[in-house]
């Protein structure tokens, strides 16, 4: 059974590697056979695949359905696959070791956005969509993708589903798990495609405003040139970018429940509610320092600066990076703008957008029941024979989700101070390392320090690429479904 679904993954990743290669023989590049031979090797090895576990499947009668340890394991192997066959491109194209390659497929798989690569302009047409359209599957996820697409029963498991969805809970929008994977994928498209008009109808050209808009709802921050969004150095692709990076960031279901006018849930959303609060405290509080820290706009830009582009600046640097985007605006350097901005930042690097979108962070749910938690606990120090619950959009969250919620906050800070530990080893200073372990598992993009928005990950230890490789999918999916399959309990009958 696992090796049947590994095989019709596969299959999907040569669909999207002969998209590939039909945009690069469109600008008339002679890449384009690379991606067909990428397609070519992706399909062959899933229908093999297929065939054996069909066979397997008569002779032995396998069982037909997953456990919930197997879908751990399939979820976070495809991931691993899925950033070696995609990998091949970069090495044979661009010459990559494949330790640079992996970290860059990873990183667009995962929708980090760390890169590599210090001359994005210098790559050609096909690489460029490439490293968008892996942002894309991954920000939707590939699991997700494929329950939408492939009308096989025996996907229709909700264990696997749950292993890649995001936040401490699974939102159905129908009964049918397919259907609930297919209304996702069409708010996805839908959002990428208002992107992509919004972003032609400015100064950049088709192939940039798909490409971009690929990576914008997906929440990636790859872009097709080195400067990023500034390269444009349009206030207008600016708001558009911040804006949908924003609407990204948002639980999917809500624009599901907008669609079918069920205002009441909407409202009642207490996550969405606290997220746009945390965004407008975040943007003001960033004005301020534009104003009154010791590195103020006016000096970060060398002249008068009025109230729109401060407003604009904040804007855009909250988006980016509460939505674990990464885009860099005009003058995007928060490690360069002084101290005073750097731990704000990371702390929104921490905490993420909501859960049931393509962002990356803790998520902003885990905040709300992990802060209720602690304060019940104060609580029962005044009253010690109260019952406290905590209440979520007035609904109780049962014990074993604030238990689960707390786990994973002790967990998430465990795997930042080993990754700060580790990076260290490898001659990085505790900024560098904590800001790129902060970045990775919450799949941001840029760090902090030698990894900051104005460099990449190039000129790390090779070791380090690794590291971050792999806190790039733990961060993706979540802690658990990764670090499940290092528990000896689950190679055992």
């Amino acid at each position: 059974m696992k090796k049947r679904i590994f095989g019709i993954l596969l299959q999907l990743e040569s669909v999207f590697l002969i998209l590939t290669s039909l945009v690069s023989l469109m600008y008339k590049e002679k890449d384009w056979w690379m991606f067909m031979m990428c397609a070519i090797i992706s399909f062959s090895i899933g229908a093999i695949t297929i065939s054996i576990s069909k066979w397997q499947s008569k002779r032995n009668k396998i069982e037909k359905y997953l456990s919930r340890a197997d879908s751990f394991m399939v979820v976070a192997l495809t991931w691993v696959l899925f950033s070696l066959i995609g990998m091949i491109p970069f090495i044979k194209l661009e010459g990559m070791s494949i330790t640079d390659a992996f970290f860059e497929t990873m990183s667009g798989f995962t929708t980090t956005g760390a890169s590599v690569i210090s001359d994005i302009d210098g790559i050609g047409y096909g690489l460029k969509f490439w490293r968008s359209i892996i942002q894309w599957m991954g920000g939707l996820g590939i699991v997700v993708f494929t329950f939408a697409l492939v009308p096989t029963g025996e996907m229709r498991n909700n264990n696997i589903f749950s292993a890649e969805a995001t936040g401490i809970s699974l939102d159905k929008f129908s009964p049918k798990i397919g259907s609930t994977a297919r209304r996702l994928l069409a708010i996805y498209i839908i959002l990428t495609a208002m992107c992509a008009g919004l972003y032609y109808i400015g100064p950049m050209n088709l192939f940039d405003s798909i490409c971009h808009a690929l990576t914008t709802t997906a929440t990636g921050g790859f872009s097709t040139h080195t400067a990023s969004i500034a390269y444009f150095n349009s206030p207008y692709i600016e708001y558009v970018c911040a804006i949908f990076m924003l609407l990204s960031s948002l639980n999917f279901g809500m624009y599901y429940y907008a669609f079918i006018k069920r205002w009441d849930i909407i409202k009642s959303n207490e996550e969405l509610n606290i997220f746009l609060k945390i965004v407008c405290f975040a943007v003001v509080i960033f004005i301020l320092l534009f104003n009154f820290s010791s590195y103020t706009m006016d000096n970060i830009l060398s002249l008068p600066v009025g109230i729109e582009e401060e407003f604009r600046s904040a804007l855009f640097h909250v988006a980016t990076i509460i939505s674990s985007s990464g885009f860099a605006a005009t003058k995007f350097d928060y490690v360069a703008w002084g101290d005073a901005y750097i731990m704000p930042t990371i702390l929104l690097m921490i905490i993420g957008a909501c859960a049931g979108s393509t962002s990356g962070g803790i998520k902003v749910v885990r905040f709300i029941v992990c802060m209720k938690s602690i304060r019940n606990e104060f609580l029962k120090q005044l009253h010690p024979r109260a019952i406290l619950s905590v209440y979520l959009g007035g609904r109780i969250v049962s014990n074993e989700r604030v238990r689960r919620t707390l786990s994973f906050m002790i967990i998430y800070m465990a795997l930042v101070i080993i990754g700060i530990t580790i990076m260290s080893y490898f001659g990085m200073n505790t900024i560098t390392g904590f800001g790129s372990t902060v970045s990775a598992l919450s799949n941001i993009g840029p760090g902090a320090g030698l990894t900051g928005p104005a460099n990449n990950y190039a000129d790390i230890h090779p070791i380090a690429k690794w590291l971050m490789s792999f806190y790039m999918l733990v961060g993706r999916l979540e802690i658990y479904t990764v670090l499940f399959l290092f528990m000896p309990s689950l190679y055992k009958k």
